[in-house]
């Protein structure tokens, strides 16, 4: 890397707020917008490494609310970065009555707004084919792990840092690592980024795997319904093994009443589950 593409990387200083202004917004689905932020330059790339993601840091209400997502854009993608973001509107959750501080603020912006970027945060490095380095957690050194096998267990906007890894993966054609997801959502609409896994399913079926679970689903429905099982771990991703790490991102339910205890009962040890 150059000395001037060096320079021209937005986020250099992890503790450092860089203010970036909406330049984009698209409705999705009837809770899910792609917002998209401009970076300082039109030669400017975000600088986040494969596995890290962003913190986002507003005043809202007089408090500073800051919460964690991974861009769908990436370091090929020069002047501006994407968040797919879910909208957690008020008086649509019960056991949230208040909905979601950050996200209803983000669907607030207008264009040309802006909000603080902060980062690369994160415990999980993906140095190169199948060479990872984790951090059990944020204060212990990074441990190196060789993977042949990425599986992955993504709830609602948890698919974005797996697609982060998917796409880096399959575009380097000297990667051989697999991976294999499970994708639990509500209902076939809030199925994010649907058309594209599956592109890449089909452009690399010996590479990628894509399941699907839903709560509700439709009539006529392929794929599994309800919450992750340990019959559909066992079905569609890596047996346990030294080789093998399962990567889980979505909502506390998900991690804690299906993921977790799931994956422990299968045999799958501490070492062998990453959680974001």
């Amino acid at each position: 890397m150059n000395s001037r593409r060096r320079n021209l990387i937005t986020l250099k200083d992890p503790e450092a707020k860089y203010p970036l202004p909406l330049i984009e917004k698209e409705k999705i689905n009837h809770n899910t917008r792609r917002f998209r932020f401009g970076l300082p330059s039109p030669d400017h790339v975000l600088g986040l490494p494969v596995g890290n993601y962003v913190q986002l840091l507003a005043k809202i209400d007089n408090e500073l609310v800051v919460r964690a997502y991974t861009p769908v854009s990436s370091d090929d993608d020069q002047g501006f970065v994407d968040l797919i973001i879910k909208i957690y509107f008020k008086n649509v959750h019960s056991h949230y009555p208040e909905g979601g501080k950050m996200t209803q603020y983000l669907e607030n912006m207008k264009i040309g707004d802006t909000i603080f970027f902060r980062g690369p945060k994160g415990r999980l490095f993906y140095c190169g084919p199948g060479n990872l380095e984790v951090r059990p957690d944020k204060t212990s050194e990074p441990e190196k792990k060789l993977v042949h096998h990425l599986g992955m267990i993504a709830g609602g906007t948890g698919i974005t840092p797996m697609l982060q890894l998917i796409r880096h993966i399959t575009k380097n054609p000297s990667d051989k690592t697999k991976m294999s997801l499970i994708f639990a959502n509500q209902t076939e609409e809030d199925i994010l980024l649907r058309k594209e896994l599956e592109e890449i399913a089909s452009t690399y079926p010996d590479q990628f795997s894509l399941w699907y679970t839903l709560d509700r689903p439709p009539v006529g429905w392929q794929y599994s319904s309800g919450f992750i099982t340990d019959d559909m771990i066992k079905e569609h991703l890596p047996p346990p093994g030294q080789s093998v790490l399962i990567l889980v991102c979505g909502p506390p339910p998900l991690i804690q009443t299906a993921a977790h205890p799931n994956l422990k009962k299968l045999g799958y040890t501490k070492d062998m589950i990453f959680t974001y």
